[in-house]
């Protein structure tokens, strides 16, 4: 009977085994790091439908600010909130998890806690909000204290700033008071209009190509004098005491940091990947879009109007 060759079976060498990242290291990795987002395909908007929307939005923003100080209260509380949720959206898409309900909420209180307490108001609102937002912290194990920062940011960009056109409405008593707060409006409109027409149509040289390519610097330039315009208009309101050196710092200051508020939600949709910061306004996107200058302005304003000697 036959035997098989007898055959020597070595010992295969083992590889090292590959070390695996923890699996909650792995998770919240992921949780941090962005994931390109990708825009459905939105159908063209006509200019039919986007000069209605600006139409509606302009006007119930000015009659709501022209009929009373309550009124301009409400409007403001109502831009915050709606602001606010769309800017918590946008930072969705970065990888952040801010707390919407308690962020949206408090930016939405800004003007109605500066109405009934005036600063004592806004204080109290405002720690509130961070105690509130701490317990959140402790409690919710996902929350990172990156979460709670972007959450409070959101409020205080959103509703702290547009607490200042209540502050504006009140400087003067009955319709002028509004006058004056629509002139500050106004002045920001002019100036995004303005440098949109000038831009598109004489723009050569890129202001900020990277954040915002349409930008340019003879779209800025316009921009700024339209809002020297508009500032200069203010010193015919009765009662005011604006010296002309003033209103010009005003329209140069104002005009400056209108574009400026414009390139900072800018970058935050870039850096989120969209185009638009919602979808509540056709053929202009969303609040926050039409509110991003306004932000800004209105509380660079009332420092303008501090240092004249008015506030």
């Amino acid at each position: 009977m036959s035997r098989e060759p007898h055959v020597s079976r070595e010992p295969r060498p083992q590889s090292e085994p590959v070390p695996r990242e923890p699996r909650f290291h792995a998770e919240l990795q992921d949780r941090r790091e962005p994931r390109p987002h990708a825009e459905p395909h939105k159908p063209p908007v006509s200019s039919r439908v986007r000069v209605i929307t600006a139409t509606a939005f302009s006007l119930t923003t000015t009659a709501l600010i022209l009929i009373s100080d309550i009124t301009t209260m409400v409007a403001m509380a109502l831009l915050a909130g709606l602001c606010a949720f769309e800017f918590y959206a946008l930072l969705r898409a970065d990888a952040k998890l801010p707390n919407e309900l308690i962020g949206t909420i408090a930016a939405a209180l800004y003007p109605v806690s500066y109405w009934f307490g005036g600063f004592n108001g806004m204080l109290t609102l405002t720690t509130v909000f961070a105690v509130v937002l701490l317990v959140w912290y402790v409690f919710y194990s996902h929350a990172r204290i990156t979460d709670v920062a972007v959450t409070l940011f959101g409020a205080l960009y959103t509703g702290l700033m547009l607490t200042a056109f209540v502050l504006i409405r009140g400087i003067l008593p009955g319709i002028w008071g509004g006058v004056l707060t629509f002139g500050i409006v106004l002045s920001v409109w002019a100036n995004d209009a303005m440098a949109f027409a000038v831009g598109s149509a004489l723009g050569r040289h890129k202001m900020a190509p990277r954040i915002s390519p349409a930008k340019s610097w003879e779209g800025f330039w316009a921009g700024i004098a339209a809002s020297l315009i508009i500032w200069s208009l203010l010193l015919l309101i009765p009662g005011l005491g604006l010296d002309w050196p003033w209103a010009l710092v005003g329209g140069l200051v104002c005009g400056w940091v209108g574009i400026l508020g414009d390139l900072v939600e800018s970058r935050i949709k870039r850096a989120t990947g969209h185009k638009d910061s919602g979808s509540l306004l056709p053929g202009h996107g969303g609040f926050l879009d039409r509110c991003d200058s306004m932000l800004v302005v209105g509380a660079t304003a009332t420092l303008v109007l501090r240092a004249a000697g008015v506030l």
